[in-house]
């Protein structure tokens, strides 16, 4: 790993614990102004005043937020994409150049691969030929494993395993994919995948079970968390934040985070 890609992951991970709370903010391209990201620059600031170590977005939030980011927080910067609610098949199409991603300052660039997908090939081609570019940029790459096999669970811990260390050969610097539901299935995971793994928030989770999840990974060997609409779509953008950083930074039970949170 080059010296400059060392850099931006430290501006990622935290020294202290190898930990990471990287809130994603990318839904805007694919939902519109969802509720909880009406304002760009507000969510923003929520976000860096609640302690988040990076923030995944796209082009046209930092843009709009683009007053909001300090010293404290990095960005990541979403490079695929391609579709809306409105229509498409839901796949993924590279919509944004690495040398973007380093032309904003970006700490890291993150691509979606849907492992297990009618058109698998062409996805996992695309990110590994992307990731060679942010290899030569110094740029640490995030790979969304996704699982999209017919007849699996998105959380299959056998497909996660799979796919997580799949997304590590196509030259992930970090994972971002489901907690597989148990600790003892996300450890099997943590441990055939040299690249630090971040759990997602599940669609549709309550409070209780996405703290008890993010603290089940941890205890497991997880890095962190990339989450975004559990964090703010709730209404509580700040306080959310907050306790997702106790939990991953500083120890926190499930319960602390649950009395913050509410």
């Amino acid at each position: 790993m080059s010296l400059g890609a060392q850099i931006r992951l430290s501006q990622i991970f935290r020294k202290a614990d190898g930990r990471s709370v990287v809130v994603a903010l990318d839904h805007g391209g694919i939902a519109g102004p969802m509720a909880g990201i009406e304002d760009p620059a507000a969510v923003v600031r929520d976000c860096v005043a609640g302690g988040a170590d990076s923030i995944m977005a796209t082009r046209g939030l930092v843009k709009a937020a683009r007053g909001e980011w300090d010293r404290s927080t990095s960005l990541i910067l979403r490079l695929t994409g391609g579709f809306t609610l409105l229509g498409g098949a839901f796949e993924e199409e590279l919509i944004c150049e690495p040398e973007a991603a380093a032309a904003l300052g970006a700490a890291g660039a993150a691509m979606t691969v849907k492992f297990g997908h009618p058109r698998e090939g062409y996805f996992i081609k695309q990110a590994s030929l992307a990731a060679g570019r942010c290899e030569l940029l110094g740029l640490p790459v995030m790979i969304e494993a996704m699982i999209k096999a017919e007849g699996k669970k998105p959380n299959d811990p056998e497909g996660i395993k799979l796919a997580a260390r799949a997304a590590q050969e196509l030259g992930a610097d970090i994972v971002k994919t489901h907690y597989t539901g148990d600790p003892e299935s996300f450890r099997s995971v943590v441990e055939g995948c040299p690249a630090p793994i971040l759990v997602l928030g599940g669609e549709g989770t309550s409070l209780e079970a996405l703290f008890e999840e993010v603290y089940q990974s941890l205890q497991a060997g997880g890095a962190g968390v990339a989450i975004g609409r559990n964090i703010w779509g709730r209404g509580r953008t700040r306080p959310m934040v907050e306790a997702m950083v106790g939990l991953v930074h500083e120890g926190w039970t499930v319960e602390q985070a649950l009395a913050h949170a509410r």
